[in-house]
């Protein structure tokens, strides 16, 4: 770092995400973008907006931000667009967390990243050994919770009924929900902003909606917390979404069909290749995302990581010690699994 660089960021360690390695075509599963294109209708849109790049977007987003508060069953001033569901995360750090954040010990990367660079103090819980949350360790807590359901990268769902007892039980912080993976077998707890005024719910286009390149995401919650994003958005860039963006999102909005096929086919292709990898002697975790989360009963994390690069099959492996003999492997094609198997089959003799 260059000697201008600020203090308060020197021991900021930042967020590594996925590899996208270009030395050679890999079959990707390591980053859970999904395997389809972006639906044909977000395509039509993105290309009828590519010739008003020179004006500024809508900063309200107000048309896709109706079409994602219709398709939620909520009001517009209940819906905050951003850029990617991370935006509305840092938001939050930055928005609700006086009195200090709490979330597990293995969750989403970012957290403990947002909380330190926002100066954040923080609190990581454990989760139980079957990498499940204990909820009472959450009630009464009188931090903001940031939970993610499904978690990652376990993939394990909380019921919405735990939800609720941590809501209940902490009246005066707000609870952020990220709901990246909902749509892949999960329930979402978007109904409940009527209920609770100190739940967010966010979620994105990245997963199953097949626009990770895309960057966007969106928050949804009770209006004050969307005027109080708002506040935030406005005071770090109004313009968040860019014009191709909106637009390739009205496009999906408009073709919910074709997000609901693709998620029953990465769903049917999760049980197919659950049951596979059972079969070489892995065991998982029960995941309701586009992911497993598998460790081998002989054969370490890092040594299958390494052999499956190698070949060609690029797969998450995590450092963290609990669970350094697990990979995270993304739910693609039913062809890209057949490929993971054949080469665990061959190279690891499984």
């Amino acid at each position: 770092m260059s000697r201008f660089f600020s203090s308060k960021y020197k021991k900021l360690l930042p967020y590594t995400p996925g590899e996208q390695p270009q030395d050679m075509q890999y079959t990707k599963l390591n980053t859970n973008e999904s395997p389809f294109p972006p639906s044909p209708k977000a395509i039509e849109c993105m290309k009828a907006a590519a010739d008003k790049l020179n004006l500024y977007p809508d900063p309200e987003c107000r048309e896709l931000t109706k079409a994602v508060a219709d398709n939620l069953g909520v009001e517009a001033d209940e819906v905050l667009l951003t850029n990617g569901s991370d935006e509305i995360l840092n938001f939050a750090f930055m928005a609700f967390c006086d009195n200090g954040a709490v979330f597990p010990d293995i969750t989403y990367g970012f957290y403990p990243v947002f909380a330190e660079l926002n100066s954040v103090p923080y609190t990581e819980i454990p989760l139980k050994d079957d990498f499940t949350i204990n909820v009472s360790d959450y009630e009464g807590i009188g931090k903001t919770g940031f939970i993610a359901n499904p978690n990652a990268p376990t993939g394990i769902i909380l019921p919405v009924s735990d939800i609720e007892r941590i809501l209940k039980s902490n009246p005066d912080s707000v609870v952020v929900v990220d709901e990246a993976y909902v749509d892949f077998g999960g329930e979402s707890c978007v109904g409940l902003i009527h209920k609770y005024d100190n739940l967010l719910v966010t979620q994105t286009f990245s997963k199953s909606r097949s626009m990770a390149g895309a960057r966007l995401g969106f928050g949804v919650g009770c209006k004050q917390l969307i005027r109080d994003l708002n506040t935030i958005k406005y005071s770090t860039n109004p313009y968040n979404i860019n014009k191709m963006t909106m637009a390739a999102g009205l496009g999906t909005m408009a073709d919910e069909e074709y997000t609901i096929k693709n998620c029953r086919t990465i769903i049917e292709n999760r049980a197919y290749t659950a049951k596979e990898l059972e079969k070489l002697g892995f065991s998982l975790t029960p995941s309701s995302a586009n992911f497993l989360f598998a460790k081998h009963e002989s054969v370490s994390g890092a040594e299958i990581y390494a052999v499956l690069k190698k070949s060609g099959v690029l797969v998450r492996h995590f450092d963290k010690s609990r669970i350094s003999e697990y990979n995270r492997i993304t739910i693609g094609t039913r062809e890209q699994t057949d490929r993971l198997l054949e080469v665990l089959r061959k190279e690891l003799s499984l």
